[in-house]
């Protein structure tokens, strides 16, 4: 079998709306999690700043395990999340989460508004 293809290990992002409807995505690691909800059309991240901490509209919500998992939120991340509806202790704006092979399996919870 002359296969030169190397099977390649993409992690799996569940994003859970705000009533429970789950969208889960398999995503190539080193994009953020805020690009894996956009390119994937999955609803309720709507990234109004692409990417660049400038807004909260693409926050998210993780479980306990997850959130410490990641570490701390950056000062500029907490200065944008002041602004968001429904933060919470856990509370993250996934254009800062890099996708990487440890997320895999990862659910994030969104906020039933952005804004």
């Amino acid at each position: 079998m002359a296969n030169n293809e190397q099977d390649t290990f993409m992690p799996t992002i569940c994003f859970v709306e705000h009533d429970g409807t789950e969208h889960s995505v398999t995503v190539n690691s080193g994009i953020s999690l805020m690009e894996a909800a956009v390119d994937n059309d999955v609803p309720g991240i709507d990234a109004d700043c692409g990417g660049a901490c400038a807004c909260a509209t693409c926050h998210v919500m993780l479980d306990k395990d997850w959130f410490e998992a990641l570490g701390d939120r950056e000062a500029t991340e907490e200065s944008m999340l002041a602004l968001a509806a429904e933060v919470t202790d856990t509370s993250r704006l996934a254009c800062q989460i890099e996708v990487t092979d440890a997320l895999d399996g990862i659910k994030v919870r969104m906020p039933e508004s952005q804004f």
